[in-house]
């Protein structure tokens, strides 16, 4: 519904959602997800602690709703460097594009970064629906892979990829589009390696583990693509 339909009470409650998540997204920013607390948001906002609870029920639900943002916006920013590129073009040059999407969006915003690729939230359980969010960011690294020439080295990787889609009509229907109707394991392949290597550098950049080793996260990002697309053969 747009924002000028809604009811003066709706909008209301809407600008107050909206001020709680910015908030917290602060505290998230000065000492990770330890540090959002719904009495400090509510002592901010001006809300009692009981009526803070009107817009959010749990602090688990408020914790929901920033990942769902946070994919949101990732997601965003990898279609955009996706739709940016030519349809027939170099398949390295655009896993290189995607992988720096992530790596900026990334390091613009880490405490939003490690709240969906950190270390988990002791306690939380994130609803089913943020898998689908997961994948819709990966979607876009599978079309780099199409039809590749995967060497054996990841060959393991392929085969099991392939197994999975012929068992899961799900994972197959999802994966086909981004694909078209072909076989899909060595893309699927192609894209779960890239994200394992992706966000293990991404992560180690953003969490500071970097500091101090001599070298740019960005440089090693891509010597880490450029291998990964030598194991499959792109050009």
């Amino acid at each position: 519904m747009a924002a000028g339909s809604l009811s003066p009470r709706a909008r209301y409650r809407e600008q107050t959602r909206a001020e709680i998540k910015e908030i917290a997204l602060r505290q998230l920013a000065e000492g990770g997800t330890a540090a959002v607390a719904l009495t400090r948001i509510a002592k901010e906002v001006g809300l009692s602690g009981p009526a803070l609870y009107r817009y959010f029920d749990s602090r688990d639900a408020l914790l929901t709703d920033l990942i769902r943002d946070a994919y949101a916006d990732l997601g965003a920013a990898v279609a955009a460097a996706a739709d940016a590129l030519p349809v027939e073009g170099a398949r390295r040059a655009r896993l290189r594009s995607l992988a720096v999407a992530v790596r900026s969006w990334a390091v613009a915003q880490p405490h939003r970064y490690l709240l969906i690729e950190g270390t988990p939230v002791p306690g939380y359980t994130a609803p089913s629906d943020t898998l689908a969010s997961a994948r819709a960011v990966l979607g876009p690294f599978l079309p780099c892979f199409e039809g590749a020439g995967p060497a054996a080295s990841v060959r393991p990787v392929v085969d099991q990829m392939t197994r999975w889609a012929a068992e899961d009509a799900a994972v197959a229907e999802w994966a086909h589009g981004f694909v078209g109707t072909g076989e899909v394991g060595t893309a699927m392949a192609g894209g779960v390696l890239a994200w394992a290597q992706l966000h293990g550098a991404v992560g180690l950049e953003v969490s500071g583990q970097f500091r101090g080793m001599g070298h740019d996260g960005g440089t090693l990002l891509m010597a880490q693509m450029d291998s990964l697309a030598d194991a499959f053969g792109l050009e």
